[in-house]
């Protein structure tokens, strides 16, 4: 999937030029979909995130074990006395570096080395691209633009190019992000999303791992959304009760 996430990213990122270009100060200003952020900490929060790929800061005398989010904060609130221009310009500054450095990425021996992202588990670094995929599809057409975000703004309707590598991530991300949720995963879910970046999974445990992979066999339980929406409640932006439709063993779903 990683290539097809450099190409989302790629796509993303002149659309977000396209927004933070034309924004007014009152709209940098606006509350986002990104609980706690406005319109400026969302865009510094995609800046600093480039700005760290191209040119990392120097390391801390100590490490920071914190989770990612707190990390991703932590970054956002550096740029708290900056100008609108100054993150603007910082995101158009790295972001086209930023893009060539996840290219970078998709050739050996960086695509298949393995680094540890936070809290967030251990990847090869190829699927940065998707994890950069996923982070700008997320905060631009669902944090940023209408009708979930502030901001008004005509864009190209997004496809399964764009989005099927934001939803990719996800599913790459369950067994991972967050320990011990093995422990809630009691039969077979088969996710289904539909529309846009749509397809079709299995989540089952095997031992003490979850496992998400091509259908197999019968499932417990099949939970139906679309695959956009997959992205809002799939990160606790919206109750997944609202976008679901379940057949099956309701409770093997709901623990999970």
């Amino acid at each position: 999937m990683s290539r097809e996430g450099l190409a989302s990213v790629a796509r993303s990122i002149d659309e977000v030029k396209q927004v933070i270009t034309t924004l007014t100060d009152e709209e940098w200003a606006r509350p986002s979909g990104c609980t706690g952020w406005s319109v400026r900490d969302l865009v510094a929060h995609m800046s600093s995130n480039y700005k760290e790929t191209v040119d990392p800061s120097p390391p801390p005398p100590e490490p920071l074990n914190l989770p990612a989010e707190r990390l991703m904060d932590i970054l956002v609130d550096l740029r708290d006395g900056w100008t609108n221009e100054q993150i603007r310009d910082e995101y158009l500054q790295y972001c086209d570096g930023a893009l060539a450095t996840l290219t970078a990425l998709q050739d050996e021996p960086l695509a298949s080395t393995v680094i540890p992202l936070a809290d967030l588990g251990h990847y090869p670094m190829h699927q940065l691209a998707d994890a950069y995929a996923f982070d700008h599809y997320c905060h631009l057409r669902v944090d940023l633009l209408a009708p979930s975000g502030p901001i008004e703004r005509d864009l190209p309707p997004a496809d399964d190019a764009l989005v099927g590598p934001a939803v990719g991530w996800m599913l790459a991300g369950i067994p991972q992000m967050q320990p011990g949720l093995e422990q809630s995963l009691t039969g077979r879910i088969r996710l289904v999303l539909t529309g846009i970046g749509g397809g079709t999974w299995d989540i089952h445990r095997d031992g003490d791992a979850i496992v998400v992979g091509a259908p197999e066999g019968d499932a417990d339980v099949t939970v139906t959304s679309d695959a956009h929406d997959f992205v809002l409640w799939g990160t606790v932006r919206t109750p997944w009760r609202d976008a679901c439709t379940v057949e099956g063993n309701d409770q093997v779903a709901a623990t999970f």
